[in-house]
């Protein structure tokens, strides 16, 4: 028993922590670096994987990710990641991809690498035919332009020929004016002087190889008589010049169309009766085009 009175000692416990580790920080940090070496392990996989899978085994890894995708109940051979593919090549090595962010190209059922060589060939083609073309063209309206200017019954009818450069290739067109008439009114019979016209572009382009179209034209006046139309005497005068130039060298196996437009397509839209409407067109067509 303690005297009566005694004081007793107040007893002091004191706790002292335990810092496993030690640092600032204690032991947190370890855990984010894990974290970061882990992510960085699945980005570099992610890296590999992709440089050494082709198209159609990466459309396997993403297919059997997405959701929507119903497994079948056996998990293995076929059915797994990559459909029972390997990711390595019957060589041992694994297969080149293309480069990484390239947009595949969608089959069409051939060789995309034959097609685009067939495509490539044929633009180097066309380019090559395209460019004869012109040199033909050049050559043509050379030849007319001297035909006419050393022809002295030639040239005071120069303004009658137009060289139009159009789409399907180079049109030639005599046209007709107030004191010069092609054919006899309301008749496909070739003046002397339209037959001079003709034979000098047959001439120029005789030698060439591209097709031929040859349209006639007709002004908006109708006939007084006869029954007749615009429509057939333009075709009639575009046969006419066609023979014409057959029998002035042009081959005849070269024509590719002959049509009459009457008054469809006037060479002056404001005035319909304008002389220069009735006119005849002859196109050397593009080797492309014919």
């Amino acid at each position: 028993m303690k005297p009566e009175g005694q004081i007793e000692p107040e007893i002091i416990i004191k706790r002292v922590k335990d810092k496993h580790g030690g640092g600032h920080h204690g032991g947190a940090w370890k855990i984010a670096y894990a974290d970061f070496v882990t992510a960085m392990m699945a980005f570099f996989m992610l890296l590999w994987i992709i440089g050494a899978t082709n198209d159609d085994q990466r459309k396997g890894i993403a297919d059997y990710f997405t959701p929507t995708v119903i497994q079948m109940k056996n998990s293995g051979g076929s059915n797994g990641v990559m459909g029972g593919r390997s990711m390595q090549a019957e060589t041992g090595a694994a297969p080149r991809a293309g480069a990484v962010g390239a947009r595949p190209v969608a089959s069409t059922g051939g060789s995309t690498g034959s097609d685009a060589a067939v495509s490539n060939a044929k633009a180097r083609d066309n380019g090559k035919r395209r460019a004869a073309d012109e040199t033909r063209f050049r050559m043509v309206e050379k030849i007319i332009t001297a035909r006419l200017a050393g022809d002295p019954t030639l040239k005071g009818l120069k303004g009658q020929i137009r060289l139009v450069r159009t789409d399907d290739g180079l049109r030639i067109e005599l046209v007709e004016r107030a004191d010069f008439a092609m054919f006899g009114s309301g008749t496909s019979i070739l003046g002397l002087e339209a037959q001079r016209l003709v034979q000098a572009v047959a001439e120029a382009i005789a030698t060439t190889p591209n097709h031929l179209t040859v349209r006639g034209h007709t002004d908006s006046l109708g006939f007084a008589r006869g029954g007749g139309s615009n429509w057939s005497l333009s075709a009639a005068r575009a046969e006419s010049t066609r023979r014409a130039l057959i029998d002035s060298g042009v081959a005849e196996s070269r024509f590719r169309r002959i049509e009459g437009v009457a008054d469809t397509d006037p060479y002056n839209p404001d005035d319909r009766t304008d002389p220069r409407n009735r006119r005849i067109s002859i196109t050397v067509l593009n080797a492309t085009v014919g």
